[in-house]
């Protein structure tokens, strides 16, 4: 006869024992399992015909466990008690997001979760929750983040989601208003700061030194949210530059409009890096990012 999985007599025999040890008696165990009495008595005898030792003493008025009965229960309640921990891990972990995604408020909001949104139309059994950060670089607990910088210098499994471009933008209104047609014609007017504590993230100066003018500027608003900051130039606050993978749907719906034609390309990418523990739902999550950018 083919061996039982771990060498264990029938579950079914063990499940019996333990609720009559723990209740110290068969009608107590036969009311929490359902079953007869004499079906709990039926699996404490088979089970201690095939251990060829008794686990309980008989009496008239009930019975009690024998010393090799102790030792029976206290092993059965701690490979139970091992695997309730392991069902309640399990439970829990089905009742939290099945993939968490790390990004910037900027990439958040206006990347990010239009891509989710578009990903659940598909996959709505998975799901996501975005961690939102603006103050540091380094990933919290999660399976997958995005970054704005220099992939090379990363580690792990990480894919470029898109390179970017940057130019000036504003309002329909401020462009008609103030018919730029120069660098030095846009250092002149209000220009709206987006400061980060993400490095990477290029400024006015660096824009303007792209375009080889190093003059006086005039920075008139600072703010330390690119959604504020857009939000800003779309009430005529000023100039700003837009991210082109960011801002599309800003030029598309004509809330913003370049002011000049030129644009600085980037030097960094927008890149979603898989951690390492991440699941295979973060792995499906991770491949639909990348091919669908």
């Amino acid at each position: 006869m083919a061996k039982r999985p771990y060498d264990l007599p029938p579950m079914s025999a063990l499940v019996a024992f333990e609720a009559a040890a723990r209740h110290v008696g068969f009608k107590a165990a036969s009311h929490e399992l359902n079953v007869t009495p004499a079906a709990i008595s039926h699996q404490i005898k088979a089970l201690e015909s095939e251990l060829r030792c008794s686990l309980f003493h008989r009496h008239h008025r009930g019975v009690e466990l024998t010393e090799t009965g102790a030792y029976l229960l206290v092993a059965l309640q701690r490979g139970f008690e091992a695997m309730g921990e392991a069902v309640d891990q399990l439970r829990a972990r089905s009742r939290t997001a099945s993939v968490t995604i790390q990004a910037t408020t900027a990439v958040s909001s206006l990347w990010l979760t239009p891509k989710l949104a578009q990903f659940w139309k598909s996959h709505a059994d998975v799901s996501v929750a975005q961690i939102v950060n603006d103050t540091v670089v380094a990933p919290q607990e999660c399976d997958l983040s995005i970054h704005y910088g220099d992939m090379s210098q990363d580690s792990g499994t990480c894919s470029v989601l898109f390179h970017d471009h940057v130019q000036a933008l504003g309002s329909p209104a401020f462009a008609e208003t103030y018919r730029i047609e120069t660098a030095e014609d846009l250092a002149q007017l209000p220009l709206i700061q987006f400061e980060s504590n993400v490095t990477g993230w290029l400024d006015w100066r660096d824009w303007f030194g792209a375009l080889g003018y190093s003059g006086k500027l005039r920075i008139g608003h600072r703010v330390n949210n690119y959604v504020i900051a857009l939000q800003a130039a779309q009430d005529d606050m000023g100039a700003v530059l837009g991210w082109a993978g960011l801002t599309r749907l800003y030029l598309e719906t004509g809330r913003l409009v370049p002011l000049l034609p030129d644009r600085m390309e980037t030097v960094e990418d927008f890149y979603v890096k898989l951690h390492p523990h991440a699941s295979e739902r973060a792995r499906l999550v991770y491949d639909w990012l990348v091919s669908s950018s």
